[in-house]
């Protein structure tokens, strides 16, 4: 298995080859993420983490398409960003980007405003963490479990629509799956 952690820092996944735009110890691969096509060939991983800084990146969409690319068929995109609602998604300076549950559907095959790019995922699961006071009285688990249940689909969107402000999120965790040649 050939595994990319994308903007490692000093703490890379063990087996992985790391890249990033500073030379810390642990990086393989001196690159700016913002600077494409990344070195290395088409369909070379099987998985690529992204911990921590899709947030950070000017052309997300650019780079988006670029972990498409380097994916394999069926490879997975495992990354972690904070929620809009979360503070830490305002405070660092360096946050460019800021997420909301639906905006990784842009690269659902189905979905209805998929034009603004050509990398397609299919979102395998994605999970929303809340800060303690939210996650110990179970509201985490609501929105999460809200996903799988018919009953309850529009639960997220209700709450991140009207209550996000006031119940914040921490951020989100996913992992995506690339679709390729369907």
């Amino acid at each position: 298995m050939t595994i990319l952690d994308l903007g490692c820092g000093p703490n890379k996944h063990e087996g992985a080859i790391g890249l990033d735009r500073v030379a810390l110890p642990g990086v393989d691969v001196v690159h700016d993420l913002d600077s494409f096509p990344y070195p290395f060939a088409d369909d070379t991983f099987d998985v690529v983490y992204a911990m921590s800084v899709l947030e950070h990146l000017v052309d997300f969409l650019g780079a988006m398409e670029e972990i498409h690319r380097i994916l394999k068929p069926g490879g997975r995109l495992i990354f972690e960003t904070p929620h809009f609602s979360g503070l830490n998604s305002w405070t660092d300076p360096t946050h460019r980007q800021h997420f909301a549950i639906r905006s990784f559907a842009f690269f659902e095959p189905d979905f209805k405003k998929n034009y603004y790019t050509k990398a397609r995922f299919r979102t395998a699961w994605l999970r929303v963490d809340m800060h303690s006071p939210w996650r110990q009285i179970g509201v985490q688990w609501l929105i999460n479990r809200s996903r799988h249940r018919p009953y309850a689909r529009g639960l997220r969107r209700f709450w991140e629509e009207h209550l996000a402000f006031l119940l914040r999120a921490r951020g989100l965790r996913a992992e995506l799956t690339a679709v390729k040649g369907e």
